[in-house]
């Protein structure tokens, strides 16, 4: 990927091409993670049912995606569904499970084309079979791409991540017959993101002021980007708006300012 692919996926003068220009591309993002906020008001300002917004929201998936593979950001995390979203009526988490599904079986290709590697995070256990094997099966095919890694917060929660480490580290500690000295990097290794950077960007669509039990440990000190957009419409005239103000900002990690640039 390279500059000349965002220059040939934008219209000349229009105002994606604009903001692009204004992006320095030496000081991107390391990771950045999105809570896609909003489907179901964006579906109802238009008069349609809860479930069409998430149908929309597909297509801000795959733009989103795309994009940040094109910029060369080595993470990007989407928070999909929530241990939280099970309360929702059963036919609106059906549509989720089989949208789910559906963007696995259609954007496989793409994911491939483009050297995207999919994971999934979560309490997947407890996800229905079917949705569980197209996860594994879209796991198993890309596992040794090497562009984007593109995850997928799936029965996901910030406390629940927390509290499965604290079991991982009884459960080993009650294996060895030891006590183990626990510090933040021993601790890191046994969330769901083990091994990968923490968010240097965190965006949420639809305006609302809360994180919404996301990665509660990792964005300890992310940038927190809001806008008022609904996730359906999010494209990539808000990610580079998003990009380029993590780019005015003093990254100070509770000390001197800091360039935006991620060394993690």
């Amino acid at each position: 990927m390279s500059r000349q692919d965002i220059l040939d996926s934008t219209e000349e003068g229009s105002i994606e091409r604009q903001l692009f220009e204004k992006i320095d591309l030496s000081r991107l993002p390391t990771h950045i993670a999105v809570i896609m906020d909003g489907n179901g008001r964006w579906a109802k300002g238009r008069g349609l049912p809860r479930v069409e917004g998430h149908r929309s929201g597909i297509a801000s998936v795959r733009e989103i995606v795309e994009t940040c593979a094109r910029l060369d950001i080595p993470v990007l995390t989407l928070y999909a569904f929530s241990v939280e979203n099970w309360k929702r009526p059963r036919s609106e988490v059906d549509v989720l499970m089989k949208l789910l599904k559906q963007y696995l079986r259609l954007e496989l290709s793409t994911l491939m084309k483009n050297d995207i590697r999919f994971q999934a995070l979560g309490r997947l256990s407890e996800l229905p079979g079917d949705v569980v094997s197209e996860l594994e099966a879209g796991m198993e095919r890309t596992r040794d791409n090497r562009g984007l890694l593109f995850n997928i917060a799936l029965n996901y929660g910030g406390r629940a991540e927390i509290t499965d480490a604290c079991q991982r580290i009884v459960n080993e500690a009650l294996a060895c017959g030891e006590a183990p000295e626990i510090d933040e990097a021993f601790f890191a290794q046994r969330l769901y993101t083990a091994g990968i950077a923490d968010p240097d960007l965190m965006i949420r669509t639809s305006g609302e002021l809360r994180i919404s039990n996301f990665l509660l440990w990792q964005i300890a000190y992310s940038e927190i980007w809001v806008t008022d957009t609904f996730w359906p419409d999010f494209r990539k005239r808000e990610l580079f708006e998003a990009i380029i103000d993590f780019q005015k900002r003093d990254r100070r990690y509770g000390g001197i300012a800091a360039s935006t640039r991620s060394t993690a």
